[in-house]
């Protein structure tokens, strides 16, 4: 979400940030009174665009200050975008860095964001201006997944993708509805659970972004410039690819959405990726996989709204509840969950919330 240009930062954060700004200043021709706010994210992570222009010479005039407080990522961001660079993935370069202070300066993928270019292509009806940048997406996706080795990245394994399921129980159910899990509903989620851990762990696996959508993607020559992937880890390969189109900001009907799941499988199999060579088994893979991150979300999204104050996730709920209630619809092991679902829509509408 973009922050407006005169909105005052002066807390004693932003005073350390420029501190640090004015001693690399002569070497990258920084301006730190130019510092103006870029955009925030669901994290306490803040970036700051400043005049600038990067050592080696190729910067566009401007550059990004990240403050990113201890314990947020900022060592394995730097990490993660030589890996991303290496496998020909577009990706801001660490310029400067104190990763015990929380602070980078970065190079600048600029404000042509794929969000705001989608938002526009969809609204004119522009689909093939849409298929444009998935594909370019997809193929950078496929180029990360190809670099891909074991025991780099921190493993999303079963504890790891249980823990984030957990989210939804806490936060979207007891803490948002007031529901109570009683004992049958705790036996649904575990069983819901437990067939989407076993199908995510018997994909193969990949590096993973995690945060690959619209969102995070800038238009960019090479395109795309990928940006949020401190959080990569080592798991299944259909997560980023779901994560891509079922997205919190925007909704693509079946038709497109199909043209882009099959635009990537054949391409992974051409490329030598081990997706799972029946298409159908593919798609049912990769929805179970986008129903463990919905579930995850509907979760998050309330956590961060009462923990952190950021109400405004709570808009995409319904999003989130209509991507989970279509999957679980449709097979037969996870019908028991679309009830759950419309049961809980039921409660909402008792206590006052939608969604």
């Amino acid at each position: 979400m973009t922050l407006p240009s005169t909105q005052d930062f002066t807390d004693s954060r932003l005073s350390l940030l420029k501190a640090w700004l004015q001693g690399h200043a002569a070497r990258h021709a920084l301006e730190p009174d130019t510092l103006v706010p870029a955009s925030s994210d669901a994290s306490f992570r803040r970036y700051f665009r400043l005049a600038g222009k990067a050592a080696q010479g190729n910067g566009a005039g401007t550059l990004i200050a990240v403050d990113a407080p201890p314990p947020e990522k900022c060592r394995e961001f730097a990490q993660i975008a030589q890996l991303l660079e290496a496998a020909g993935v577009h990706v801001p370069r660490v310029l400067e860095a104190d990763f015990d202070a929380g602070f980078m300066l970065v190079t600048d993928l600029g404000t042509a964001s794929y969000l705001g270019a989608l938002t526009d292509a969809q609204a004119a009806g522009d689909m093939r201006a849409a298929r444009t940048l998935m594909r370019d997406a997809l193929d950078a996706l496929i180029r990360w997944q190809l670099s891909s080795r074991e025991d780099l990245l921190p493993p999303f394994d079963e504890a790891f993708l249980r823990r984030e399921m957990e989210l939804m129980p806490e936060w979207f159910i007891g803490r948002h509805l007031g529901r109570e899990v009683d004992a049958a509903t705790r036996e649904l989620l575990d069983r819901t659970f437990a067939l989407l851990i076993a199908s995510a762990r018997a994909q193969p696996q990949s590096f993973m972004l995690r945060d690959f959508m619209p969102r995070n993607l800038m238009i960019v020559e090479p395109n795309p410039g990928v940006l949020d992937f401190q959080d990569a880890v080592y798991g299944p390969i259909t997560y980023d690819v779901v994560s891509l189109l079922r997205d919190a900001f925007l909704s693509w009907d079946e038709e497109f959405e199909l043209d882009c799941f099959a635009y990537y499988w054949e391409r992974a199999k051409k490329a030598g990726l081990p997706v799972d060579a029946d298409f159908g088994e593919f798609y049912r893979q990769l929805e179970w996989m986008g129903l463990q991150r919905h579930i995850k979300v509907l979760g998050l999204f309330c956590r961060i709204n009462y923990r952190d104050s950021k109400a405004h996730y709570m808009n995409d709920l319904p999003r989130f509840i209509g991507y989970a209630r279509k999957v679980a619809e449709r097979y037969a092991p996870l019908r028991g969950f679309a009830k759950l679902l419309d049961d809980l829509q039921g409660r909402a509408q008792e206590v006052g919330y939608t969604f």
